[in-house]
């Protein structure tokens, strides 16, 4: 297999797997503590690859997650855009920054990610009246170390380009 495909692949099958494990079933008292798994992995390639990976991407997976959430069609796509965006905005400093400085940054994307959602909802009238939303903001920037450095090692062990 070509590397250019090889390496396609690989970022298409990242995407699955972080598919599968936002569906995958819990418990009900962990379903608020489930991570932001497409976000992470979303954050990671734009980070890595930001002139392949970006707004495109974001939506095409957003629809993808709409669809096996069942949520409204589009509301994960425009989130998921949007903090696409920023992320692409701010590539560079978050290639820079510090372990710290990067946990804090992907709490505050997958946040805004959670805010924008949450906002959709209220303006649907289902909305939570708690910020027992943002709990995935808080695993998934526990978590960004692990799925970076996991990440990072795939990219290199599959020679990603």
């Amino acid at each position: 297999m070509p590397q250019v495909t090889r390496g396609v692949f690989t970022i298409y099958f990242s995407f699955l797997i972080a598919l599968m494990l936002s569906v995958m079933p819990l418990p009900d008292n962990l379903q608020w503590w489930r991570p932001e798994w497409v976000l992470l992995i979303l954050l990671y390639w734009i980070v890595a690859f930001p002139d392949r990976i970006g707004i495109g991407t974001a939506w095409v997976v957003g629809l993808l997650l709409d669809v096996l959430e069942g949520n409204l069609l589009g509301m994960n796509a425009f989130s998921l855009t949007v903090v696409a965006y920023v992320a692409q905005l701010s590539y560079q400093r978050i290639q820079m920054f510090a372990w710290p400085q990067q946990v804090l940054t992907v709490f505050f994307l997958v946040a805004l990610n959670q805010l924008i959602g949450h906002w959709i909802k209220g303006v649907l009238g289902v909305s939570v009246q708690t910020l027992m939303f943002l709990l995935p903001a808080i695993v998934s920037a526990l978590l960004w170390p692990w799925v970076f450095v996991i990440l990072r090692g795939i990219k290199r062990r599959y020679h990603v380009h």
